[in-house]
């Protein structure tokens, strides 16, 4: 090989990982914004320090950024933060499942509950008039009734995060509906 095409393919080597390197230093650097496509680790716990929910060393949750996929104060709180940052979260109530609705409760007879399942803590889905799935879990048995909670099971309580971004892409291009945009 002459010494011409050497030198040209040793330019051209040089200019591709520039270009490469300059990318991958681009996509480290872009923080979490609406609209991109974010992938976390995280770990859930309540005040009690009891562990909730975790995906570390499993395959990290991912959402798009601003599209209301997870909780409000999680989702707002990971807001310009880059691959690679940790962050712990401290998630109120109103900012979570929201607040206990101490009316969220119904006494129904026994006999509308499968026998497997009148048992405190059991959880029982059925359908309203509408046809929306309903999820609600028993708190207490009485001699003829049961006791049906509808809260979410993370309603009235504060949520700890400790967060990892493991990855931010841009997010996939929205079309608008009647349009070619």
């Amino acid at each position: 090989m002459d010494m011409y095409k050497l030198r040209q393919l040793l330019i051209f080597s040089f200019i591709s990982c520039v270009v490469i390197g300059s990318m991958a230093v681009k996509a480290q650097s872009m923080g979490v914004s609406t609209g991109k496509q974010v992938s976390i680790e995280y770990t859930l716990t309540l005040e009690d320090k009891t562990v909730v929910d975790s995906n570390v060393g499993a395959d990290p949750l991912t959402f798009i950024q601003g599209s209301h996929n997870i909780i409000p104060g999680l989702e707002s709180a990971l807001d310009g933060m880059k691959v690679g940052e940790s962050k712990q979260v401290t998630v109120t109530p109103e900012d979570g499942y929201g607040p206990l609705n101490k009316d969220a409760v119904s006494e129904i007879e026994k006999t509308y509950i499968p026998e497997d399942s009148l048992k405190v803590g059991a959880v029982l889905q059925g359908r309203s008039p509408d046809g929306k799935v309903i999820i609600a879990r028993v708190v207490e048995i009485m001699e003829e009734t049961v006791m049906l909670d509808y809260n979410h099971p993370l309603a009235g309580k504060t949520l700890n995060f400790d967060v990892e971004i493991m990855d931010v892409q841009n997010g996939p291009k929205q079309v608008i509906p009647g349009t070619d945009k």
